[in-house]
């Protein structure tokens, strides 16, 4: 039995299923930010799951990233290299808005007064330049003992190549502060390049205490209905590790939550034949998007958490997520000039949307949608509650139609539209602005809100096809049970091509690759189901950036480099448009992905059975920009059969989610419970 909860903004959803009886349970819960496990135990309480039997309980949570955005982390502290104490609170010199001339640098976690320096210094190659003394570390913990930090990052200089100061630093601080959280980067990130790996670092201190916190609360009830199989946590890198791991390295579930729709969206696609999709998933907070190429999300290890322009970069792999203030749950307000904005505000679950009844005043995308006919007042959530139409029409009445003096559809519709165009502009970000041709892809819609809007941002791009999968609703939840465990290691080892054996690069690809085995056979799992994915960071020599490059699992003569510079030439001319064969190549950094595969559902199994509650009328009137109102057919999907041909404009309900056809669209359902949306738009 597996279980998988993805807590967001709004909602909190579950998805169960038990491999003996193949079958599938979904439910969700309005989150509690006051205690988010309270949400997690309604779930499994609503779900009737057995949790003493569960196998695997995995787990996605945005907790870390709040904790960097709302800067409620730990009190930290930084030990770093004497003489280099200034490089975390310099950064880089660019400027992200360069005409402001208002511009301010983000603030750095940890200030000037709890950075401090020990006498050590290693070379780039590992070599000790200057030993750490006694002495300098008996002034750190004075130091430190006088600051009382909650937290100490330890990120001395060069220790990618050689960490034994930092770990002679570490052993000491732990003897000295044994409650404290201590992060060594080393342990992280052995990757070159000194401030995004103190960035890195610091970000793992800073949120350590909250996640740890967090982790412990969960696992408390859970231990007390019987819990005793893996706690499993989503990763940024779009893989699961143990709640074990996540205490040691919580850095790497920054971006937890959205990343398991991501992973189920990429397997979807190579199921249904159509391997390069626009993964699309709006909640009631906020809209994500992410490019799947050849059935593998897009993925960067530039990242930076809130943002390029004031955001704290984190050098980790993590799926390349394009994420807006778009959301169900997003507000519509009118700005100081008269114009219509909506979010990145959100009235989150509580008080929620004015039509939640919940004590919401202010105009939501929900409530937008209720006051157009796009959702069912009389059966939200399957029946679970009604939504308050009068409500949403009074806070869109009072708050946009009447101070723009416009009728309340168009001004319903004006909230719509705004919404649409700023989540369309983030999947260009992803197609247009990257180089790719978003006519080429698929969409795959999902999020409680998803397959509302999914057709008039596919109309807006000339997006030719729609997926909608099984469950959108609770699609990331879903996602979730079909990841993998999933470590990542990079070691920075800068070395021309051609003066390199192949035997060399062997030994090294294999170090890598043993500790990678070490770290999962420490997870619980056996070594056999291990698979280990090697690349490398190239680039021509005197260039600052690489190109990354996938390496064969055995280099066993100068052939196997000739055919990795090859594949380097055409990696680089297909990223830039040209290439410099004739030039010097260098490798920079090799890098392991060891994947633990974990058993999996079949994917054409997760559907749920339930037949919804019957609907208050088989049809009724939407507003459709351009068109007006038009009376639509209202179907059930759960009801729908497979191959049936359904011709909009018309309204699919199911449990959690409603999809909405324009006029021209076409769908139908596959054979894995896929609504496939023609839109009528050529490729």
């Amino acid at each position: 039995m597996r279980a998988a909860i993805d807590i967001g903004g709004t909602f909190t959803d579950l998805a169960f299923y038990d491999a003996a009886s193949r079958s599938v349970r979904f439910e969700k819960a309005l989150s509690t930010p006051a205690s988010l496990g309270d949400a997690v135990m309604e779930c499994f309480g609503k779900g009737d799951v057995p949790v003493d039997q569960l196998e695997h309980f995995i787990h996605g949570s945005t907790v870390a990233i709040n904790a960097v955005i709302q800067k409620t982390g730990a009190r930290t502290a930084l030990v770093a290299t004497e003489g280099f104490v200034d490089v975390y609170e310099i950064a880089r010199t660019n400027r992200p808005d360069t005409y402001n001339l208002f511009f301010e640098k983000t603030p750095p976690l940890v200030p000037a007064n709890l950075s401090f320096g020990v006498s050590e210094r290693m070379s780039a190659q590992g070599e000790v330049l200057r030993p750490l003394g006694e002495k300098s570390l008996d002034a750190l913990v004075k130091n430190l003992k006088k600051a009382k930090p909650e937290a100490v990052a330890v990120c001395l200089l060069h220790a990618y190549a050689n960490p034994a100061h930092e770990k002679q630093v570490g052993r000491r601080l732990k003897s000295e502060f044994p409650g404290l959280f201590i992060t060594l980067s080393h342990e992280i990130l052995r990757e070159y390049r000194e401030f995004e790996r103190t960035s890195t670092a610091v970000l793992n201190a800073y949120v350590g205490t909250e996640v740890s916190h967090y982790l412990r609360d969960l696992e408390r009830p859970l231990s007390k209905r019987g819990f005793a199989g893996n706690f499993l946590i989503m990763q940024s890198n779009g893989g699961v590790m143990t709640s074990r791991r996540a205490r040691q390295v919580p850095v790497g579930m920054m971006e937890s939550g959205p990343a398991g729709g991501i992973i189920g969206a990429a397997e979807l696609g190579k199921l249904i034949g159509t391997p390069d999709v626009i993964a699309f998933d709006m909640g009631g907070t906020t809209a994500k998007t992410c490019l799947v190429e050849g059935g593998l999300p897009k993925m960067t290890d530039q990242y930076f958490i809130g943002g390029y322009q004031n955001g704290h970069p984190m050098r980790l792999p993590v799926v390349d997520i394009i994420e807006v203030g778009a959301g169900g749950g997003s507000i519509a307000w009118i700005d100081a000039g008269g114009a219509l904005k909506v979010g990145p505000r959100s009235a989150g679950s509580s008080p929620g949307p004015a039509c939640y009844g919940r004590g919401g005043v202010e105009p939501t995308v929900t409530d937008a949608n209720l006051v157009t006919g796009r959702l069912n007042a009389q059966r939200f959530l399957g029946g679970e509650f009604d939504l308050d139409a009068a409500a949403a029409t009074e806070a869109i009445r009072s708050r946009v139609a009447r101070p723009l003096k416009l009728d309340l559809l168009d001004a319903a519709a004006g909230i719509l539209r705004i919404a649409d165009a700023r989540m369309a502009f983030a999947v260009r970000a992803i197609t247009l602005q990257r180089g790719y041709d978003p006519r080429k892809f698929s969409m795959v819609a999902f999020g409680g809100a998803g397959p509302l809007h999914a057709m008039s941002i596919a109309r807006e791009l000339h997006i030719p096809r729609v997926v909608i999968p099984p469950q959108p609703g609770h699609f990331s939840a879903l996602g979730m049970l079909l990841t993998d465990l999933r470590q990542d290691y990079v070691q920075t080892r800068i070395a021309d091509l051609a003066d390199l054996k192949a035997t060399s690069l062997e030994r090294w690809f294999a170090a890598l690759e043993s500790e990678g085995r070490k770290s999962l056979a420490r997870e619980g799992l056996a070594t056999d189901t291990v698979r280990l994915l090697r690349s490398a960071d190239m680039r021509y020599l005197g260039q600052e950036y690489t190109v990354r490059v996938p390496v064969a699992s055995a280099l066993r003569s100068e052939g196997d480099l000739e055919q990795l510079r090859r594949q380097f030439d055409e990696s680089y001319a297909v990223r830039y448009g040209h290439a410099a064969p004739d030039q010097s190549a260098q490798i920079v950094n090799l890098r392991i992905t060891a994947i633990g595969d974990v058993r999996k559902p079949d994917f054409a199994s997760l559907r749920d059975k339930r037949i919804p509650a019957v609907a208050s009328s088989r049809e009724r009137e939407v507003f459709f920009p351009g068109v007006g109102m038009v009376v639509c057919p209202v179907l059930q999907r759960a009801q729908l059969r497979e191959g049936e041909l359904i011709e909009g404009p018309a309204v699919i309900e199911e449990y959690a989610s409603t999809t909405v056809l324009h006029p021209g669209d076409r769908a139908s359902l596959n054979a894995m419970g896929c609504l496939i949306v023609e839109t009528g738009l050529k490729a």
